[in-house]
């Protein structure tokens, strides 16, 4: 079994072996004493003795530990830091200097009533982040007590805990562990020294990435060879950029540099590889990771802002009250001792303290000022904030249980990492979207080729189909014709189940056919280059013998599988060399090719390409260059304009198609002139600076130029499964679209057209530098000169755009704005900027094609600027970054293309079609119940604060209380704020159907309607009413008459508890009135409330009157007995809610808003009347909007808008 299981290892090992080796084959050449002049300069300090971390020198480094934490608080610092956190609240700082005034004379209640109800809400928010922060702490201590063996002496290797490695320790991984801190791989498991890792938790993606050490230290491969094992490595300081590294080693008086390719990263895995050994570079804080682990920055809702300026306001009118009871209390103070007669005698004006004493008016009525705004605090609903969190909380919790957002194919339910935002959900006024992986699927499929100037593959895109549709039919064109009969005539051959990547139909090249084409030598050179020139990891079967490639992208691996298909299979990479299967033309068999590899020069953004140089068998040296055609064609030689023309033209053909395009193009190098260029190549591959990337950039184009063309290939990325549908939706619901893409400007508008962002007869306005006038500049040479000609034309082409939009004047045109990268830079620019945001938000749709990550963020940031509206940004790309952070909310699509867009969203989710139920249905929902309640809470305190003033009015602003201290400490923890709760995570105006059948709903949200300074002013109007009523209604009818049969009249403490019960009456019912949809914890919650403030009253009665005071036996003796307290609760109530009731009742009847008509559609049963339910939406559907069902309006008149439909309806009824 052993045995077995050894052999199984080498055949593995041999399968696997490195991807592509930058420069001579991995081999690293000696450096001289320049190209290290960098290393112990600035940012270049840092040195490690390796296996040697114990001595005198490494210890002299003072490299921090390798413990990490990631918790906010430590147990020293919780408190300080904690209460610091809440006290930076203004509400909460001014209760905390009224519960210290409440220690002094000068407070109207006792001090413990105050303090036991800001401890209760302070306490409960610290509990919450304390609980928070203790699973951070213990997720931090179960990853420092994780163990690896680290070498101790004479090659023996013990388990340790990751917090006590050193910089410089030797450690060895084995096969699916996580790398303990940065390390340098020495050596590995392999005979070449190479290692499979998986970077997830690092960056997200799920491709393998392949790793090697020095061939210098690839001997290290068993525990006994670092008996006498000693280095120093000098390298870059601590710094967060995980794709680059700079440094050399210094083994046996020779020095090595360093680069990337050798670090393995802290968080990182260990796969397809049984061990490693690597030495500890980086720990702890310092390691990439934890550099990398940077807060998010710090997003507060639009109503969460305007919260706090509604608090403010009600600090003014509690300061002012006091002020106002401040100055009558000093003039009746004034004149309380007059010739010896004393006004308010029971206050002895003339035996009295300072507080009273008519001698010192003005000393007393600034102590009374003090008093006052303590006991006019009840203004300021103490709990909101505590409240507001937990609803947001629970609220989140439902987002993330939704099964309709949870998607089964990858196994991930939607994600809400904040719940910050849950309200601004509902008031996203523009998204902002990526392409690639976010409207489409990110997983390429290769579909169609040109080579040697003529197009192959008959396939049919869904972008084709889309414009087939625009021109009237579905199968209109010739070749949807073909493609229909190809799928539905299909020979047995081509009916075998579909292949991921490859979507190619076309009987003159597959099954080797391709041999009987005029340029069957180019056909070969084509599909050589794709099956060798990628960074693909073949991995085979070891059953089925089948390979499968792990690949840097998703092009990539479309590339490797359709070479595959077509007859040249990839399957053996080697230290050295790659292996492939081709298909020979002469015995029409395949037959193994082995192509040596030389060099590697990778694709990055600024390259637009990259090359792969090989010998062939016969000793030929090739490069294969694959890349955007922005920068190949340039590079083509004078000999290979043969197919240019022609392979421009379906280029663009395939971009109009909406398929990304690459050029393929060779070159055969003499032995001179790749002697050279090894020579400067590996110069610049050793460099030890910052610029080694440049270097390497310029040597490269020395030999990256005078190419051979042999064609273009052709890949879709195919839409994701409902966007059209989702976005029609959001148009629906007045939400703006733009999208922000790095692709060609064609493949974009064809994409538009696709998913219905735009459609056949809205006028474009395309921005571009494309002109013939503008090329000749540039061509010129003169660059001041052209940089002035593109502002200039840019400048015009957006007053053009806007002057023919003003033109327009009729509203029902719809416009799209098209502006590519290089005029977004100009358009961009301070002093163009807003003309730029004027022409895209009178537009219906916007994109903004090659677009860079930079270039997405600025956009974002304008928008959300210059509009002051709501924007959300969706991607899911490392390069959509900025653009979410920017946005007020970024949505995370977690796709194929890594994780590191949802580890930096707010909300993450796996479709982009679940953006519409996140936002029609969570979003409306959350901005409803957050709105509705705060709405609330200023209500019910403006209800209980206003009988408080009145009743200092009443008592000539003397600082009585009308109620019992309890009462009034109780009233915004139990009393009057459980039902609020209930309301802000169940209430439903309208149910998640139809929300999504009516989208108009969205529009309160948008328009802010429910929490527009009219509807808060009117609610804080509507606390002021019920307080009045309250007060004087109770005041008035116990003044004179007797309260009982005994014909005793009522007392401060009989009159206190009426007023009390009247109003935990009131703010209940009100809130009863409120809802929309009522569950049984809302019932529980709303009569719960009012039966636990009877239940307080005979517990609380019961206590000795020495704790109970007024309340002794208040409700048992003197309340519960009396008819006229019972009668009097339920003239109060009726009397303070009528208006309100009255209020909603009309509105409802004869001016309702969006949710008051779908209601009273679904009332009246017309909600499964198809033809009626599509006028009603005809209110949302303009000609000026996109999406598919904007598109039908567009083509034919549609019904009424919904006020003249709802109107109708309503006559129809009565």
């Amino acid at each position: 079994m052993t045995s077995t299981n050894n052999e199984r290892r080498k055949r593995k090992g041999r399968l696997r072996f490195s991807k592509i080796y930058s420069f001579n084959c991995g081999k690293t050449p000696k450096t001289n004493e320049e190209q290290l002049s960098h290393i112990g300069g600035p940012g270049f300090s840092r040195i490690v003795y390796c296996n040697d971390s114990e001595s005198f020198e490494a210890g002299i480094q003072n490299y921090v530990d390798n413990y990490v934490s990631t918790t906010k608080y430590t147990i020293p610092t919780f408190l300080p830091k904690s209460l610091f956190e809440q006290f930076r609240r203004v509400a909460n700082f001014y209760f905390l200097v009224t519960g210290i005034l409440s220690f002094t004379p000068l407070s109207p209640y006792s001090a413990l009533s105050v303090i036991l109800p800001l401890i209760v809400v302070i306490g409960a928010t610290m509990i919450k982040e304390g609980i928070e922060d203790w699973h951070r702490d213990q997720q931090d201590i179960e990853m420092n007590k994780r163990k690896v063996k680290v070498h101790k002496n004479n090659g023996v290797f013990e388990n340790m805990e990751w917090k006590h490695l050193k910089v410089g320790d030797i450690v060895k991984v084995e096969k699916d562990e996580f790398f303990p801190a940065d390390l340098l791989l020495l050596s590995s498991s392999y005979e070449d020294s190479i290692c499979y890792v998986e970077t997830m938790n690092l960056d997200g993606e799920t491709n393998l990435k392949l790793k090697q050490s020095l061939e210098a230290t690839s001997f290290l491969n068993e525990d006994s060879n670092f008996r006498d094992f000693k280095a120093i490595i000098k390298c870059e300081d601590p710094n967060p950029n995980l794709y680059h590294f700079v440094g050399n080693m210094e083994f046996e008086e020779q020095q090595f540099p360093l680069d990337a390719q050798q670090i393995l990263l802290r968080d990182s895995k260990l796969r397809n590889t049984d061990y490693i050994y690597g030495v500890v570079i980086f720990t702890g804080h310092d390691t990439k990771v934890m550099q990398n682990a940077t807060s998010p920055p710090s997003k507060r809702s639009r109503i969460e802002r305007r919260m706090d300026k509604i608090i403010y306001l009600l600090f003014l009118l509690l300061f002012v009250l006091s002020f106002i009871g401040s100055v009558v209390f000093g003039h009746v103070t004034k004149e309380d001792l007059e010739n010896g007669k004393m006004k308010r005698w029971y206050l002895r004006p003339d035996d009295t303290s300072l507080y009273y004493d008519p001698a010192r008016v003005k000393l007393a009525a600034t102590l009374h000022f003090l008093t006052a705004v303590m006991l006019y605090g009840y203004f300021i609903p103490i709990s909101l904030y505590v409240s507001i969190e937990v609803v947001k909380v629970l609220q989140s919790t439902f987002i993330n249980r939704d099964v309709q957002m949870y998607y089964e194919e990858t196994d991930k339910p939607a994600h809400a990492r904040t719940s910050n935002l849950n309200e601004e959900l509902g008031q996203v006024d523009t998204i902002l979207s990526d392409k690639t992986g976010t409207l489409t699927c990110n997983s390429m499929e290769f579909i169609k080729c040109s080579v040697a100037g003529k197009a192959y593959g008959r396939g049919v895109t869904e972008v084709e189909r889309a414009m087939d549709r625009r021109k009237g039919s579905p199968f209109g064109s010739p070749l949807a014709n073909q493609w229909f009969t190809l799928n539905h005539f299909e020979t047995p051959e081509e009916s075998k189940a579909p292949i991921k990547g490859f979507n190619f139909i076309d009987e003159r090249v597959m099954n080797g056919n391709w041999v009987n084409e005029p340029n069957a030598d180019v056909f070969r050179k084509f599909f050589q280059l794709l099956a060798v020139c990628h960074t693909a990891i073949p991995e085979v079967d070891e059953n089925t013998r089948k390979v499968t490639y792990e690949a840097e992208s998703p092009d990539e691996a479309a590339f490797v599988i359709a070479a595959r298909e077509l007859g040249f299979e990839f399957y053996k990479r080697s230290q050295g060399s790659i292996s492939v299967l081709e298909f020979d033309p002469m015995s029409r068999k395949k037959v193994e090719r082995s192509y040596k590899l030389l060099n590697v020069v990778e694709f990055n953004s600024t390259r637009k390409r990259m090359s792969v140089i090989v010998r062939d068998e016969e000793g030929k040296i090739l490069l294969l260059c694959k890349g955007a055609d922005s920068v190949m064609f340039e590079r083509l030689g004078k000999n290979s304009t043969k197919f240019v023309e022609a392979t421009k033209a379906h280029v663009n053909e395939y971009a109009e198609a909406g398929l990304r395009t690459l050029i393929i193009a060779y070159r055969e190098l003499d032995e001179a002139t790749y002697k050279n260029f090894e020579l400067k190549f590996n110069e610049a591959k050793s460099s030890i600076s910052a610029d080694r990337d440049a270097l390497i950039e310029e040597v490269a184009d020395t030999v990256e130029s005078d190419l051979n063309l042999l064609g273009a290939t052709a890949v879709e990325d195919k839409l994701q499964n409902g966007v059209p549908d989702c976005i029609d939706k959001l148009a629906q619901a007045g939400i703006k679209i733009w999208v922000l893409t790095g692709d060609k400007m064609e493949t974009a508008i064809n994409i538009g057209f696709a998913c219905s962002l735009l459609r056949q007869g809205m006028e474009q306005i395309t921005i571009t530098l494309d002109s013939p006038e503008i090329l000749a500049l540039e061509k010129g040479g003169n660059k001041v000169a052209a940089i002035k000609a593109h502002k200039e034309s840019v400048k015009r082409q957006l007053i053009e755009g806007k002057s023919l939009i003003t033109a327009s004047n009729t509203g029902s045109q719809a416009f799209a704005l098209i502006i590519d990268g290089k005029s977004l830079a100009y358009a961009l620019e301070e002093d163009m900027k807003m003309k730029f945001l004027d022409l895209a938000i009178s537009c219906a749709s916007v994109i903004c094609c090659r677009s860079s990550p930079k270039q997405k963020a600025l956009v974002t940031a304008l928008v959300k600027l210059g509009t002051k509206k709501t924007t959300l940004a969706v991607g899911d790309g490392a390069n959509d970054v900025g653009m979410l952070q920017e946005a007020d909310i970024g949505i995370g699509i977690s796709g194929v293309e890594g994780m590191q867009a949802v580890m930096s969203s707010d909300i993450a989710i796996a479709q982009f079609r679940y953006l519409e139920r996140l936002l029609l249905v969570h979003g409306h929902w959350c901005y409803r119940r957050i709105s509705s309640m705060i709405c609330y809470f200023f209500y019910k305190n403006l209800v209980f604060g206003f009988t408080l003033f009145l009743f200092e009015a009443y008592t000539s602003f003397s600082a009585q209380t009308a109620y019992n201290d309890w009462f009034l400490s109780l009233y915004n923890v139990f009393f009057s704020s459980i039902p609020v709760l209930a309301m802000g995570v169940f209430e439903q105006d309208v149910s998640a159907r139809f929300c999504l059948k009516f989208p108009l709903l969205y529009q309160e949200g948008v328009q802010n309607v429910l929490f527009s300074w009219r509807r808060i002013i009117g609610w804080m109007c509507n606390g002021i009413y019920s307080g009045v009523i309250i007060y004087f209604f109770c005041a008035k009818a116990m003044e004179i008459q007797a309260y009982d049969s005994d014909g005793k009249t009522a007392s401060f403490d009989i009159f206190g508890a009426t007023m009390y019960t009247c109003i935990i009456w009131v703010v209940n019912v009100q809130m009863a009135l409120m809802i929309c949809y009522f569950t049984l914890i809302q019932h529980i919650t709303i009569w719960g409330s009012i039966a636990l403030w009877y239940l307080f009253l005979l517990i609380y009665g019961a206590v000795p009157p020495l704790y109970s005071t007024t309340a002794y036996k208040v409700f048992i003796e003197t309340l519960a007995p009396a008819p006229f307290y019972w009668s009097i609760t339920l003239f109060v109530v009726i009397s303070a809610l009528v208006p309100f009731f009255a209020y909603s009742a009309i509105q409802m009847r004869f001016f309702p808003m969006y949710h008051g008509m779908v209601q009273w559609i679904r009332a009246d049963g017309n909600a499964n009347d198809p033809e009626f339910c599509d006028l009603v939406r005809q209110q949302s559907i303009r000609p000026n909007t996109v999406g598919t069902t904007a598109r039908k309006a567009a083509s034919g008149k549609h019904g009424n808008a919904l006020n003249g439909v709802y109107q109708a309806h309503v006559k129809n009824r009565s």
